[in-house]
C-alpha cells in the first residue's frame, strides 16, 4: 500500500519562502519515497530531476484571478523551463456566478500553451456546492483538460473531501484524473481519498503519510 500511494504521489512543496536547496530536499526525498512526481512554483524551474520523476508546477497560483492570457503565458513559460504537468488555479468567480462558457475558455487558453503536457484544472472544491462542482468538472472535461483537482492547500475554507473526491470521479467517469490534494495529512486520509476515486495525491507530508501507511 506504501508503494501504491507514492506512484502517484505529486510531492508538493508550494511555500512563498522555498529556496534551491528546499527542492533539492524535495527531490531526493521524493526520488527515495518512488512518488511519481514534484510539484514546485514555477519561479524555481528548471531542475534537474532523474528520468523516473516527473516536473509538475502551478499557474494561476493560488487565487486564480489572473486573466486568462496571464496563465496561458505563465504555462508557455513553465512548459519551455521543463514542467510536465500544469496544476491551473481556475477564476472561482466564473465558477461562482455560473459563467460556465468563460470557464471553458480560460482552461482551453492554458490547455493551448502546454500541447502534450498534463493539465490538471484545480477547482477550489471547498468553495463550490456540489452543483458547481459537477459543471465546473464538465467545463474542465470540455476544455481538454486531463484532471480535475479538488485544492490549492492555501484557500481558508479547507481542502480536499471524501465527498468533493467521489463527486469529481462520479461526473468524469474516468474519462479525466481525479487529483485530491489540500489537508491530507495521514496515511488513512490518502486511503480514504484513493477508495473515493482519487487517481493522484497531493502531499506535502509525503514522507510521514507514505511510511505511515
Amino acid at each position: 500500500m506504501r508503494n501504491k500511494i507514492a506512484a502517484i504521489t505529486d510531492h508538493t512543496l508550494l511555500k512563498p519562502e522555498a529556496t534551491e536547496s528546499d527542492i533539492r530536499q524535495l527531490i531526493d526525498t521524493a526520488v527515495r519515497l518512488g512518488a511519481y512526481s514534484i510539484c514546485i512554483s514555477p519561479s524555481l524551474l528548471p531542475v534537474s530531476v532523474p528520468d523516473s520523476l516527473k516536473i509538475a508546477t502551478v499557474v494561476g497560483f493560488p487565487s486564480g484571478t489572473m486573466k486568462a492570457e496571464i496563465k496561458a503565458a505563465e504555462t508557455a513559460r513553465a512548459v519551455a523551463d521543463g514542467a510536465d504537468e500544469i496544476d491551473m488555479v481556475i477564476n472561482l468567480a466564473l465558477a461562482l456566478t455560473g459563467q460556465f462558457d468563460a470557464l471553458e475558455a480560460e482552461i482551453r487558453a492554458v490547455r493551448s500553451a502546454c500541447p502534450g503536457k498534463v493539465l490538471k484544472v484545480i477547482l477550489e472544491t471547498a468553495v463550490l456546492d456540489d452543483e458547481t462542482i459537477i459543471a465546473a468538472c464538465r467545463a474542465a472535461e470540455a476544455a481538454g483538460a486531463d484532471f480535475v483537482k479538488t485544492s490549492t492547500g492555501f484557500h481558508p475554507a479547507g481542502g480536499a473531501t471524501v465527498h468533493a473526491v467521489k463527486l469529481m470521479a462520479d461526473t468524469v467517469g474516468g474519462r479525466l484524473g481525479v487529483k485530491a490534494s489540500g489537508g491530507i495529512r495521514t496515511g488513512a486520509d490518502a486511503l480514504a481519498m484513493i477508495e473515493a476515486g482519487a487517481t493522484r495525491l497531493g502531499l506535502s507530508a509525503t514522507a510521514k503519510i507514505v511510511e505511515g501507511a
